[in-house]
């Protein structure tokens, strides 16, 4: 049975930072104006089921899943914390043999170690496999996780190529498995509130979203030396091309090279980007026109993405999404012909959010997916996200219902696919034109040969 409960107050709270460009100077004082006045604002209804929140924790040992983790540094061990109420880990996998060892005294000493992520998902006894390797990594690991029968929870972004997530929404759909994607901005009140608000009107018609995300990181040139001996070298790189071993390519920095992510158009792009995404309907499209701008460092054995970067998205209907680097603070604003908001991981400001005190969202305007889990868990971290909403928690939920999770492979497929199309673009130095039905660029062949990638032998993905 499913019980809908009223409309909770949430106090939302933060503030722009004091720091702005000279160009968003109003956007501070538009801020400044809202924020006290958000605090009482009505946040989202949630839904309660017989398997949600506490009552979904199991209550013996038979009930509790078994858990495979590929990839522990960071991330990959912040991620599995958050499924230890729900299933114990009994297999790790990792290429740096340091950082697998580390995991396994981190998570109890008894899981089984691996070097090669096959031998794990060969395994029959795990039921769920967490992915949280580089992104070059994300795609052959993720297909071979469904062929083996398992469900998977997967770190953003979920490709490194548009065509890998072509594959990737194939195999998922062949399988049948549930796979959820680490966009866990899906289950934050404060942005799914701003998208209710956006499709429920309270904006006027939307014309102009401004994305903000942080600058790459630059440096270089390196020094290449043997790796250690900890660290397979070879299997790190997979289908990525054959280059030297230095520290600043892998664990953490392999973030600011094309060859194994995107820098932050990717990285927090697949956040900021699944926002307007979300907000205008477009899980299953994406925009028309992409024309992205960026300048590109020129150091030998140095860092290649973008030292700055920028792009102007086109939706249908004629609605802007603009990604710009120049602020020192991350955030989305929406603009309409009645008003705007701006929604990051402190709240939602803005005249149209003030009113939400007075006059709330009526319940039939909740449109958005019906989130079991919005119940939530000790965070990773200090301020505003010191707490985060339980994403794994819907993970859980819908590894038992089987039931799509809210960050499904076909709208993380998508938002990727623009993040993707946008350093392309950049790349090129001209403007493309998207087919979102076919999945192709118009008229472009070159661009086109840009949708997938050279893979390396013997770790080429194979369907």
């Amino acid at each position: 049975m499913t019980l809908m409960r009223e409309p909770r107050p949430c106090k939302l709270h933060g503030q722009f930072p004091d720091n702005m460009s000279e160009l968003n100077h109003t956007r501070r004082q538009f801020v400044a104006s809202s924020a006290a006045a958000l605090a009482g604002a009505t946040a989202i209804p949630y839904v309660l089921t017989a398997n949600s929140a506490e009552a979904d924790k199991p209550k013996s040992k038979n009930d509790r899943l078994a858990i495979g983790t590929i990839g522990l540094r960071s991330r990959g061990t912040v991620v599995t914390k958050r499924a230890l109420p729900y299933g114990d880990v009994v297999a790790i996998c990792d290429v740096d043999s340091q950082v697998a060892q580390k995991a396994k005294e981190d998570f109890g000493g008894k899981a089984d170690l691996y070097e090669d992520y096959r031998q794990l998902l060969e395994r029959r006894d795990i039921d769920m496999v967490i992915i949280a390797t580089p992104d070059h990594w994300h795609a052959a690991q993720l297909i071979a996780a469904c062929q083996a029968g398992k469900d998977v929870f997967c770190e953003k972004p979920l490709t490194l190529t548009v065509d890998e997530g072509k594959l990737i929404c194939q195999v998922v759909k062949q399988t049948g498995r549930v796979v959820q994607v680490g966009n866990w901005r899906r289950s934050d009140p404060r942005f799914r509130l701003a998208c209710e608000m956006v499709r429920a009107g309270r904006l006027g018609k939307l014309h102009t979203v401004t994305v903000t995300m942080g600058k790459n990181e630059t440096g270089g040139p390196f020094q290449n030396q043997q790796p250690p001996t900890h660290l397979n070298w070879d299997r790190w790189l997979g289908q990525a091309p054959l280059a030297p071993y230095c520290p600043d390519r892998c664990h953490f920095t392999f973030r600011w090279w094309y060859d194994y992510s995107g820098g932050q158009m990717t990285d927090w792009g697949a956040h900021f980007l699944d926002i307007p995404q979300w907000a205008l309907d477009m899980d299953a499209s994406g925009p028309l026109d992409i024309d992205g701008q960026a300048t590109f460092p020129n150091v030998a054995n140095g860092y290649d993405v973008a030292t700055r970067y920028s792009a102007r998205l086109v939706y249908p209907g004629g609605v802007e999404v603009i990604v710009d680097d120049s602020q020192t603070r991350y955030g989305i604003l929406f603009e309409g012909t009645e008003g705007r908001i701006f929604v990051n991981d402190g709240g939602v400001y803005g005249k149209p959010a003030e009113r939400l005190k007075d006059d709330p969202l009526p319940r039939e305007k909740y449109t958005l997916y019906a989130h079991d889990n919005l119940s939530r868990q000790p965070g990773i971290g200090s301020g505003s996200r010191a707490s985060l909403p339980n994403h794994m928690g819907n993970f859980i939920d819908c590894i038992k219902s089987r039931l799509d999770p809210i960050s499904e492979v076909i709208g993380q497929h998508r938002t990727a696919s623009i993040c993707h199309l946008a350093s392309i673009s950049m790349r090129l130095g001209r403007k493309l034109t998207w087919d979102p039905d076919r999945e192709q660029i118009v008229g472009d062949d070159e661009a086109n040969g840009w949708l997938s990638r050279q893979q390396r032998k013997p770790y080429q993905l194979e369907v």
